[in-house]
């Protein structure tokens, strides 16, 4: 029996909450106010929220303290504040954490990053549950209710009795999106009730490979719309996912360490979400960018005060949009992000059918501290190459350990080789590229 938005926002919330001991439906109805405020006042409350954040890591964490400063505020003070590289936040992992908490009570979030660089964050239980109720609001923006029906692809092979549990509740399907072949694509189709009114949502690669499938067999199947996040939406993506679904797409851009920066709506521009993060687009002085002009993106999260990170380098390459050049009529009262420079996701294509993103690959080393950064080389269709840095704790064994998950997630024989390296090179946009996929054209594997 399907559950009634209401009792599921006004009952089963605030259950999960007490006893998860979270604050997510709490979250959500602060979330859903930002929305509702002038620029001015969202002005105000970001650089409100900077100066609490400055403050605070001034105070409480040993790598912030030399920046301490009692007479600025804001937008000001940030600007004293050195550029934290993933490499340093690394390396300062302790010095960044809060003394008001204590490491045992957080929340670790370890991943690869797209990059393939490993990022470690720690976040406490109100950070999460802002998160996820930014999320949960994004999707609102977009049609989405608490329990409408929804597709959704993910890195999560084994969901565990809580997530089940949730995906119940909330009416979610849930399909992994390692290996994907057309099997396992059709086989999720097909129990997909085209009655119900959907939306659909994962990372952007595997919905185009799911809509390439439908699009192949002509499976009649609609979804009210289609939500990507974690790697670039591409215009042949949108138009493939268009033709199978017969719905609009949508994307936003965050980052694994826990920065919700910004969604899609009714333009085709990201609206940076100020009540989360304060974004800079600078050049390689490390000085601002006029509006319209390409830059680094580097990000402050308002929120984290476990760990704050404060004038993050994301790896990315943005360009706000100019205010003259911003529509007339718009949704949202946030600035807007014109572009995110990105890349293809290098989709690589096994000889035995299988479809290997980029999540794919991060998916499985994140697991692996002993590998400090990796890359993947795609020259032949028979085989793939992982270059790799090892860490300090790096063991030959764990190269079996790596392979052996990887048969395991996507089920796929290509051959593997494996090649010690001392450095990775970035891509032209200055980021590391995870995957190199030599059998695509160059013209598709760069693009802004």
């Amino acid at each position: 029996m399907k559950i009634k938005p209401y009792i599921i926002e006004n009952v089963i919330f605030p259950i999960g909450d007490l006893l998860m001991g979270t604050q997510v439906r709490k979250q959500l109805l602060i979330q859903r106010k930002y929305a509702q405020l002038k620029e001015d006042e969202i002005a105000l409350l970001q650089d409100s929220k900077l100066t609490s954040l400055l403050n605070h890591a001034t105070t409480t964490c040993e790598y912030y303290k030399l920046f301490y400063n009692e007479k600025l505020k804001g937008s000001e003070w940030i600007k004293q504040f050195p550029i934290l590289s993933k490499q340093i936040a690394l390396k300062e992992n302790s010095k960044l954490i809060s003394s008001n908490y204590q490491l045992e009570n957080l929340i670790k979030y370890e991943s690869s990053g797209s990059g393939g660089i490993r990022s470690v964050v720690y976040i406490d239980k109100k950070e999460q549950s802002i998160m996820r109720a930014i999320l949960i609001n994004w999707w609102e923006w977009n049609g989405y209710y608490i329990g409408k029906p929804i597709f959704q692809t993910g890195m999560s092979p084994e969901r565990g009795f809580l997530k089940s549990l949730k995906d119940k509740l909330f009416s979610t399907f849930y399909f992994s999106a390692f290996g994907l072949d057309e099997k396992s694509i059709l086989a999720a189709l097909n129990r997909i009730d085209n009655k119900m009114k959907m939306h659909l949502f994962g990372y952007a690669s595997s919905l185009y490979e799911i809509a390439k499938v439908a699009n192949k067999y002509k499976i009649d199947i609609q979804f009210d719309l289609a939500m990507s996040q974690g790697d670039k939406l591409f215009d042949h993506y949108v138009k493939e996912i268009n033709m199978a679904f017969k719905c609009n797409v949508v994307e936003d851009y965050g980052l694994n360490e826990g920065f919700m920066i910004g969604q899609k709506k009714d333009l085709p521009y990201f609206y940076v979400y100020t009540p989360n993060v304060y974004l800079e687009i600078l050049d390689e002085n490390n000085n601002p960018v006029p509006d319209g002009h390409m830059g680094r993106i580097i990000a402050t999260k308002l929120d984290g005060f476990a760990m704050p990170l404060i004038r993050y380098d994301t790896g990315d390459l943005g360009i706000m949009l100019p205010k003259e050049k911003y529509p007339q009529k718009r949704d949202l009262p946030f600035p807007l992000l014109e572009k995110v420079v990105g890349r293809n996701t290098d989709i690589i294509r096994t000889e035995d059918g299988k479809t290997l993103i980029v999540h794919t690959f991060t998916g499985i080393f994140e697991f692996f501290p002993e590998i400090q950064q990796f890359q993947v080389i795609h020259n032949n269709i028979e085989s793939i190459t992982f270059k790799y840095i090892p860490s300090v704790n790096f063991d030959q064994s764990v190269l079996i350990k790596i392979e052996k998950l990887f048969r395991e997630r996507t089920q796929s024989n290509i051959n593997i080789f494996w090649e010690k390296v001392n450095e990775i090179l970035p891509s032209k946009s200055g980021k590391p590229q995870i995957v190199i996929n030599n059998l695509i054209k160059q013209s598709l594997t760069e693009i802004v």
